[in-house]
């Protein structure tokens, strides 16, 4: 059994990973053209706290999507892997000045270990307005330095990952028995997929150790301490696929999370980084079957359109993924 996987981002490597634990027999290859700092995820401040629009096929398996994913991520957060993976705990603050529903989130609250309203006490650790919040204990993956402690375990275990820019489905070699597409925004041509649309976002990473717990406030303002850096953000663009450091949301970035921690002027800024989020209005894991140019099928399943939640759940729909894989080799069976 051969058994592809585009994409090396968060999503194609927890896939590839939970390939090779339903398949430990099989050949599994990854096809990429983009690796740990070149991808999407590497931006991603990779906080588990999935955004209450984020939407699978059902209210039920995009609820199982996400325990998944954190029970995914705390196994590891628990582990002695835990720092070589990138993986620690997190508590944090969610602060609003115009909206009760804005610090409320269906999706965590009953999942997380803590996720409770804020005191009045609480509402005043950060210079703000602040009327409404919640205290939440979540897990943190830095991408930098989870995505090569996930290719090293790969390969570990047998697994191939090659350079190779895959510019049509259709052209994929015979020798595959299914195809996983973890393309992330490159399903857009890939697929032709009118649906998925870029979310720009821009981040600054600053050196601020003294920051040791994470801060949301109102207009997409964030704060994230991580293994390395604190992440300063952020923009969420909607249909923009401008990839330059853009001087006017730093600044709007550096004033926001300013204003809440005025500690952090003193930060050195590290790097700032920009980022297109795939975004799916429904995120598309299901199988699909090509007819290839010499009229041979590809069994293929896509995994992509995470948005701006892929570190967040990647590990839940990897598992998804994996189960259409597995299905469709128990419909051959019986065929």
């Amino acid at each position: 059994m051969h058994l592809g996987v585009i994409g090396c981002g968060v999503v194609g490597l927890t896939t590839a990973l939970e390939l090779q634990e339903t398949f430990p027999n099989a050949k599994i290859t990854i096809l990429a053209d983009r690796f740990n700092e070149d991808t999407t995820s590497y931006v991603a401040a990779g906080i588990f706290r999935p955004g209450t629009s984020f939407m699978g096929p059902s209210q039920e398996i995009t609820k199982q999507w996400i325990a998944d994913a954190f029970h995914y991520w705390d196994d590891i957060r628990r582990s002695k892997e835990a720092a070589l993976a990138g993986v620690c705990q997190l508590s944090g603050y969610i602060f609003s000045s115009t909206s009760p529903t804005i610090v409320r989130n269906h999706f965590i609250e009953h999942l997380l270990p803590v996720y409770r309203r804020a005191t009045e006490d609480e509402l005043k650790l950060c210079q703000g307005d602040w009327k409404y919040g919640s205290f939440f204990t979540t897990c943190v993956t830095e991408s930098r330095l989870f995505l090569p402690y996930a290719a090293k375990k790969f390969t570990n275990a047998g697994g191939i990952i090659t350079y190779h820019h895959v510019d049509a489905l259709t052209q994929i070699s015979d020798s595959y028995d299914v195809v996983v597409n973890c393309s992330g925004f490159g399903a857009k041509e890939l697929c032709i997929d009118h649906h998925l649309v870029p979310i720009r976002g821009q981040v600054i990473k600053v050196r601020a150790p003294w920051i040791k717990m994470a801060f949301y406030g109102d207009y997409d303002t964030y704060i994230i301490p991580g293994f390395e850096a604190v992440t300063l953000g952020g923009s969420r663009q909607f249909d923009s696929y401008q990839t330059e450091i853009c001087p006017y949301d730093s600044m709007a970035i550096k004033k926001r999370c300013y204003d809440m921690l005025p500690s952090l002027k003193k930060a050195k800024v590290i790097r700032e980084m920009v980022g297109l989020r795939p975004h799916r209005a429904v995120v598309r894991v299901e199988a699909e079957f090509l007819t290839k140019q010499n009229g041979k099928k590809l069994k293929i399943v896509h995994n992509y359109g995470h948005g701006g939640y892929g570190v967040t759940t990647a590990p839940g729909t990897a598992k998804y993924a994996v189960k259409l894989v597995r299905d469709l080799f128990t419909c051959n069976s019986k065929l």
